[in-house]
């Protein structure tokens, strides 16, 4: 495993990912695959950097071998492919469950009464702490369904978002990476992307027969047709995350829908996948 190989290296700056792995991850990720030359190499030395840099462990029982580590690394660094590994600065640890894990809530009602329950959830990101993820909903990663679900890339994409405060769904722009970005143009293409996004869900939710609870698996069939999983809906900070999995995993329903929406992101992320093995 990495960790041994990182405890006998001391504080190296890069754990090389042998050949073989790296082929055999690549292989199992098309959207990875569809990069050039060029871009898999920045990315190996990204994910190689990550894994050098962040504690990555396992909790629940479950055994975290290299394999699972690097498919893990490779994901986590996509989206920083043109940014750079700094942008991942502030946290240090990667906590790895074998499924949904449990974490504690409380909301407080109209009435000033506080309610504490337990929700099961897939991936949760600290501002300042741990990124934790599902092994399981890695694996449930699928690039053709109808939303492309990616746990790794949703909460690291939470991190670059907590950089400057609280996830709203506005990261921070670097003047020389970001130039051409205006954050009122960025501010305006998601709230229009969010509200319009809302309006189906409302609408869907309306023609809902009465026996279907819309936040049940029963739903799903109903919500198929939207361009982006229905979470996306909860807040703008989930909207940003929820449409970078889209961005990077399948990103045709995105910029179908969003097309300004796209832009940004491709502003943002200073890639556009949509064009990759184009020619």
């Amino acid at each position: 495993m990495f960790k041994s190989l990182l405890a006998r290296l001391g504080a190296a700056s890069r754990v090389a990912i042998p050949d073989d792995l790296w082929l055999t991850t690549v292989t199992n990720l098309p959207y990875v695959a569809a990069l050039d030359d060029i871009d898999q190499s920045r990315l190996r030395t990204l994910s190689e950097k990550l894994l050098a840099e962040k504690e990555m462990s396992a909790a629940g029982g479950l055994e975290l071998d290299s394999p699972m580590q690097v498919l893990i690394a490779v994901q986590a660094c996509l989206p920083i492919l043109n940014l750079g590994i700094d942008w991942y600065r502030g946290w240090s640890s990667i906590v790895v469950y074998p499924s949904e894990f449990l974490v504690p809530r409380e909301i407080t009602d109209d009435s000033g009464v506080v309610h504490e329950y337990t929700e099961p959830i897939s991936g949760e990101a600290w501002d300042g702490g741990p990124l934790i993820v599902s092994w399981e909903d890695i694996q449930g990663t699928t690039p053709d369904a109808a939303w492309s679900y990616n746990v790794v890339i949703h909460e690291f994409t939470h991190k670059l978002d907590m950089l400057n405060g609280a996830p709203d769904g506005v990261p921070p722009f670097d003047r020389e990476l970001h130039p051409t970005i205006d954050p009122n143009e960025w501010r305006t293409a998601l709230h229009d992307a969010f509200e319009r996004l809302n309006a189906e869900i409302d609408l869907i939710i309306e023609e809902m027969p009465t026996d279907i609870d819309p936040d049940s698996t029963a739903a799903d069939a109903h919500y198929a047709h939207l361009p982006l999983d229905p979470y996306a809906g909860q807040d703008e900070g989930e909207f940003f995350a929820v449409s970078s999995e889209q961005f990077f995993v399948n990103p045709v329903r995105l910029q179908q829908a969003f097309p300004d929406w796209y832009a940004q992101l491709s502003l943002f992320f200073q890639q556009d996948p949509l064009a990759r093995g184009r020619g």
